[in-house]
């Protein structure tokens, strides 16, 4: 380029013109500038500066600093080499994550309003993909119509499918045990009457199974009625197997086998007192080690009165304050087994059913037969309504009776005589009626459920009914 403010090119030793179109290479465009006083770029500029960063360069790279693109003799070449490719060196490409690259969500899709008022039902089903079911949402949010209508599926839905347990029915070990005794009797059988403790203490042993130390150590409140007001105590899963172990223990001990206690002292034999003394003997709180003492000690019971066979049912069991025969006794024990399994089961909220009608039924018929029991230890301590009708009559004669109506499975009816234990419950004497569901009842006698609120019927004498339920309650113990 030349002009009266413009040098121009020579022929000279430092380089050709082409050179100097290749300034870039060797300095910055701003040292053509630097114009010696003969007309052209001097060798180091005004100042020497000229080219000092290339010249620095190449010195560093072992070639003579020189002018223009030629490289020193035996230097390297001052163009580099150009770089392999990735996809000519046989290695995988790296993924987008890899570098740092996140690939942008996709887009949600753009839905009709029909065609997502008819994916509801899919919806409420759960039956949508992924990306349906967000774009339902967000429209739900948006349509009120399309809101209630699902809210209304949601519903239908849930009509359609009750959450059930995951257990197994309670029924079906008895039936499978009924089923394989048909084919070929046992040589030595479990007497009916032992047959519900053996499957209420083998549910409870698989509900245990499976816990953790968590669930070993979740608080359990104990509940019972004394006097007429609710009482409970706090322990833990363990404990309450502790407390069972103590309690199946007077069992043992009257059928001659070994006391879970050991050598440890109860102030009184009664089952409170042996659980408090069992607890406080422990240096540590229960833990799941006390599974494997009470399982074996509910084998060895179904295996000693089976090889006692049924005419040992009417051995006395001590109970403390009361005794009951071994026949109701381990009926009892079948009761509490039960009762504290859905303490448990509720402490870890796990569903846990009824047991089996027919061993419902015996249960609830204990409970029944210690009923009027019940009400004459409430009369002789004040508790039961003054008895103005109440008539006293010889043991075995008919007297003032309530009729008790269990509904449900394992349900019947029993007449309860009121004014003496060894009174005969009469139809003809009947003063009242009273109608509840078997397990509510059951509940009732355990107390679970207050008194007041038990009856779902009651006809006739409101004091006789209030006398009855109070003494249900009254049946139940820690």
């Amino acid at each position: 380029m030349n002009g009266p403010e413009r040098f121009e090119a020579h022929d000279g030793d430092d380089g050709d013109v082409g050179d100097v179109g290749d300034v870039g290479d060797v300095g910055d465009v701003g040292d053509v500038g630097d114009v010696g006083e003969n007309g052209r770029e001097g060798e180091h500029g005004p100042e020497g500066k000229g080219n000092t960063r290339d010249e620095d360069r190449l010195r560093d790279e072992g070639g003579e600093t020189q002018r223009g693109d030629t490289p020193a003799p035996g230097g390297p070449p001052r163009i580099p080499m150009p770089r392999a490719s990735v996809e000519d060196s046989g290695l995988p490409l790296p993924a987008p994550a890899d570098l740092g690259v996140t690939p942008p969500p996709p887009a949600p899709p753009v839905l009709e309003h029909p065609v997502l008022k008819a994916l509801l039902g899919a919806w409420a089903l759960a039956a949508c993909s992924a990306e349906e079911a967000t774009a339902v949402e967000e429209h739900l949010g948006d349509c009120g119509s399309c809101a209630d209508e699902a809210r209304r599926l949601r519903e239908a839905v849930g009509l359609l499918q009750r959450p059930e347990s995951l257990d197994l029915d309670p029924g079906l070990r008895t039936r499978v045990l009924d089923t394989c005794l048909e084919r070929r009797p046992p040589r030595i059988p479990v007497p009916d009457w032992a047959a519900a403790y053996d499957a209420e203490t083998a549910r409870l042993d698989a509900l245990l199974q499976d816990f953790g130390d968590a669930e070993w150590h979740a608080p359990v409140r104990l509940r019972w009625f004394r006097a007429d007001a609710a009482t409970s105590r706090r322990t833990t899963v363990a404990g309450v197997i502790a407390h069972l172990l103590s309690v199946d223990g007077l069992v043992a001990v009257a059928l001659g086998l070994d006391d879970p206690l050991g050598d440890v002292p109860s102030r009184k034999p009664t089952p409170a007192a042996r659980t408090e003394a069992l607890w406080r003997a422990s240096h540590f709180p229960p833990t799941r080690f006390v599974r494997a003492p009470w399982r074996e000690q509910s084998h060895g019971l179904v295996r000693t009165v089976s090889f006692t066979g049924g005419g040992a049912g009417k051995m006395p069991v001590p109970y403390g304050d009361f005794e009951l025969p071994l026949h109701d006794a381990m009926l009892d024990r079948a009761f509490e087994c039960w009762v504290h399994a859905e303490d448990i089961a509720d402490a870890v909220d796990y569903p846990y059913d009824p047991p089996s009608p027919r061993h419902l039924h015996r249960m609830i018929d204990l409970a029944a037969r210690m009923l009027p029991t019940a009400l004459a230890h409430r009369r002789r301590a004040g508790l039961a309504s003054p008895a103005h009708h109440r008539h006293l009559v010889a043991a075995g004669e008919p007297g003032r009776s309530l009729r008790l109506e269990i509904e449900g499975s394992g349900g019947g009816e029993w007449l309860i005589p009121l004014d003496s234990p060894a009174a005969k419950g009469s139809a003809e004497h009947e003063v009242a009626h009273v109608a509840l569901d078997g397990v509510e009842f059951c509940r009732l006698a355990a107390g679970h459920v207050p008194p007041q609120e038990a009856a779902a019927g009651q006809v006739g004498d409101r004091d006789a009914i209030r006398d009855v339920l109070f003494a249900a309650a009254s049946l139940s113990r820690m």
